[in-house]
């Protein structure tokens, strides 16, 4: 009966300092903010949860969202100048990589080494809610080949891995994989076996990096509102330090 009664603390509280890594703030280019202003607003309110820096990570989606070097780096102008003349946000940084979904056409940018990294040779990637890519294994072992470190984004989120416990999970950090669990995933946002999941790979230790995947402000002021019991904050803030420490 004691235990429903222990402290909870926000997530909020042990962001300072940290780098967003995943988020979809640039404007007009995908499924995230849709203009300048917006931009900003997202911005403002991550620097208010304590990121200090960003990593913009817009999808490349050859069915849905076809960005490219270009598309990317013409949106980052915009919101870099959005930035400066913002009194506000001159202290923060902002640079951009992208969430790469591993599709038919990923190998292909892959081939022609184009690709946008988070940093050095970490690269964003994801894959369908619906099915994992058929040449799954031929595309991790090409990045793996080519020196990059492939970091999946929210892998909990992945319904058909969920039946087999955490083996597929297992198999995919053999094959280089570093996991990247989304805030949200830390409630009920996107579905209870989501979170499930989520805490399953979190006690497992399986997670190396912690991004907000931010899209719109209720996502943010639903992150602003997270509380964690002391067992699961302490694995979380390892994920906020390592994040810090890399990015």
């Amino acid at each position: 009966m004691l235990s429903i009664f222990k402290k909870k603390e926000y997530l909020k509280d042990h962001l300072d300092g940290i780098t967003d890594i995943h988020n979809h703030i640039l404007p007009g280019i995908d499924d995230g903010a849709s203009t300048i202003e917006e931009s900003l607003i997202l911005i403002k309110k991550l620097k208010s949860l304590g990121v200090r820096n960003f990593i913009a990570t817009p999808h490349i989606m050859n069915d849905y969202y076809p960005n490219t070097p270009e598309t990317i780096g013409k949106a980052l102008s915009i919101v870099k100048e959005g930035m400066l003349t913002d009194s506000g946000l001159k202290e923060n940084t902002i640079t951009a990589a992208a969430e790469y979904m591993m599709d038919h056409s990923f190998l292909e940018i892959l081939r022609k080494e184009q690709l946008l990294t988070l940093k050095g040779k970490y690269v964003l990637v994801e894959m369908s809610y619906f099915q994992a890519p058929i040449n799954l294994n031929e595309i991790l072992f090409q990045l793996q080949t080519r020196g990059y470190k492939p970091v999946l984004a929210h892998p909990e989120r992945y319904a058909y891995y969920h039946a087999s416990d955490l083996r597929n999970y297992e198999d995919l950090i053999s094959r280089g994989c570093l996991f990247q669990l989304n805030t949200l995933s830390l409630t009920s946002h996107y579905g209870k076996n989501m979170e499930k999941t989520a805490l399953k790979l979190l006690e497992a230790g399986m997670y190396n990096f912690i991004g907000s995947d931010t899209h719109r402000i209720q996502h943010l002021e639903k992150l602003e509102n997270i509380q964690l019991n002391k067992k699961t904050l302490n694995i979380v803030k390892s994920l906020i330090n390592n994040t810090k420490d890399i990015f």
